[in-house]
């Protein structure tokens, strides 16, 4: 039981469930994020680490199979079927920190021949989970969730062989960085010498015990899109992908009060809008930056699944939990109007007809919102939830029903399912409804 406490409890921090105000309800990544609740947590959307914590619109390219070829996949027609891969925690990959190379290369083949022979034709991989990397980097240390070290090289570039062995499947491989988590411990002294938050830690703030990168100081978002372009330029990744963490989650206050004094120089009447503008500016730098270095890698961003709620703005969606524009700070509307993202992939970890949070509205909303611009829209599917002990998620039928729902929107471009270990354990049978399902939905 202790052993099952802890579990839940590393569950909950990753994804930033809480209770919402009066009524509501999850993140996310994407690995996997951030739930609102009411009675019922809001899970977050994952991935994505996710919850942490996705990708372009993968599409299987009929010549990727071939031997030696792992250039990137990309037909943008095909639907986009994919699974998070969190490596925060050991969640997804690999099970356990400490692996050999072989142990961890056949855990990882196995999860793409069950995910392929599922139905899926892309993998969204957490490649930076706290500001760490799971590929040699010359800017943040090596994930400790490989070797159970910090900063200790695995003894191979896990990124590149993930990357080949995606490829000559006909599989897209996006790579997935949780961009301002510097920690998941809010102790610098746990972290290896040439992590970014010991070397400067003015950048980071103490919050709910963990360690976050203050968005509001520009040589922070100019260090994270650097380690992003980093892999970009190194590898034929088909995608860039984010979660849903920006500002963090929480009721904890995250204190920036000096930043926004110092950064803010009258431009903002008030904090949330100079908090706003900060992502803003991320997001458009980052999308600009993919874009200069390699036109054809694709943007997207896995936000919480709700932008804003119609009791504070009438043209937000009927629902009642914290929101990606009041409590993450993150505007996605101006994100998708501004042309800064290729996919946009709502964590809607919630059934249909729940009350706060409904899953059919939320679609409904968010098809509406992308109607009209060159911005995809991926469904987040709370794989997880399934054979949960509640009626909604009972069976693997809440999600086939999700997708059934789906196919009366034609904005919506495909789904992403956090997170991979659901699906490869089966729960309640959910990896055999969706082969099932996608058999019958061949393209």
């Amino acid at each position: 039981m202790k052993r099952y406490r802890l579990l839940m409890s590393l569950l909950l921090l990753l994804f930033g469930l809480q209770p919402v105000a009066s009524a509501a309800q999850p993140q996310t990544s994407t690995g996997a994020a951030a739930n609102a609740s009411v009675g019922q947590s809001i899970p977050p959307t994952a991935p994505p680490d996710i919850v942490n914590g996705t990708a372009p619109l993968p599409a299987v390219n009929p010549n990727a199979g071939a031997e030696g070829s792992t250039a990137p996949v990309s037909q943008p027609q095909q639907e986009m079927r994919a699974a998070w891969v969190s490596t925060v925690y050991n969640i997804d990959w690999p099970s356990k920190p400490g692996l050999s190379i072989d142990a961890q290369k056949q855990e990882y083949i196995r999860m793409l021949d069950e995910l392929k022979s599922t139905g899926m034709n892309a993998i969204i991989v957490q490649v930076r989970s706290e500001s760490d990397a799971i590929y040699p980097s010359a800017l943040v240390p090596w994930s400790r969730w490989l070797t159970g070290t910090q900063g200790k090289h695995p003894g191979y570039d896990p990124l590149a062989f993930m990357i080949e062995e995606a490829h000559k499947r006909g599989m897209a491989f996006h790579a997935w960085f949780n961009p301002f988590r510097a920690s998941t411990s809010k102790d610098p002294g746990k972290l290896a010498a040439q992590h970014p938050a010991r070397q400067h830690p003015n950048w980071v703030v103490p919050h709910n015990n963990q360690l976050i990168f203050n968005p509001g100081i520009p040589e922070v978002r100019q260090h994270v899109i650097a380690t992003i372009l980093e892999v970009v330029n190194k590898y034929d990744v088909d995608g860039v992908h984010l979660d849903d963490y920006f500002y963090p989650y929480g009721k904890e206050a995250f204190t920036d009060d000096a930043t926004f004094a110092a950064y803010n120089q009258g431009r903002f009447a008030n904090k949330g809008d100079w908090r706003r503008d900060n992502i803003n500016t991320f997001v458009r730098d980052l999308y600009q930056s993919i874009k200069s270095v390699k036109p054809q890698v694709e943007f997207g961003i896995s936000p919480f699944g709700i932008w804003r709620n119609a009791k504070d703005d009438p043209t937000g969606s009927d629902t009642n939990g914290q929101s990606s524009y009041d409590n993450l700070y993150a505007d996605v509307r101006t994100w998708i109007r501004s042309g800064w993202l290729d996919y946009v992939a709502p964590q809607l970890y919630w059934s249909i007809g729940y009350k706060p949070a409904a899953y059919d509205k939320l679609v409904h909303w968010w098809a509406a919102e992308t109607n009209g611009t060159p911005v995809k829209l991926y469904i987040g599917h709370a794989a997880y939830r399934v054979g949960s002990n509640t009626t909604d998620w009972a069976t693997s039928d809440a999600l086939i029903k999700q997708l059934q729902f789906n196919k009366g929107y034609p904005q919506v471009k495909g789904s992403i399912f956090f997170s991979a270990k659901t699906l490869l354990n089966n729960t309640a049978g959910v990896r055999s409804s969706l082969k099932q399902y996608y058999a019958a939905h061949t393209q």
